[in-house]
């Protein structure tokens, strides 16, 4: 993580999965209805695909930026479309 302003966005919206995760359990605990659940799960799916998508963001502009300077263009290039490609399976 480059930047402060991104990695405490990051871990905001992770505390708050966490909190959602929490509050699944206690859905599965109570034997709560299983569309009410799954609404949950696939909010947590969407909250997760967001922090996946600002990390790859940041990873895009910082990170690859700085391995261009130290490798192999190429290099960097496949491994930014290994990870791309890692993310969206």
């Amino acid at each position: 993580m480059q930047h402060d302003s991104c990695k405490d966005d990051i871990l905001k919206r992770l505390k708050r999965i966490e909190g959602q995760v929490k509050g699944i359990y206690k859905m599965v605990e109570q034997d709560k209805c299983c569309s009410d659940i799954l609404v949950q799960v696939a909010a947590i799916r969407a909250a997760i695909n967001k922090v996946g998508g600002l990390i790859l963001e940041n990873y895009s502009r910082n990170c690859i930026k700085d391995a261009v300077k130290k490798k192999d263009e190429e290099e960097t290039i496949n491994e930014l479309i290994d990870i791309v490609l890692k993310f969206i399976r």
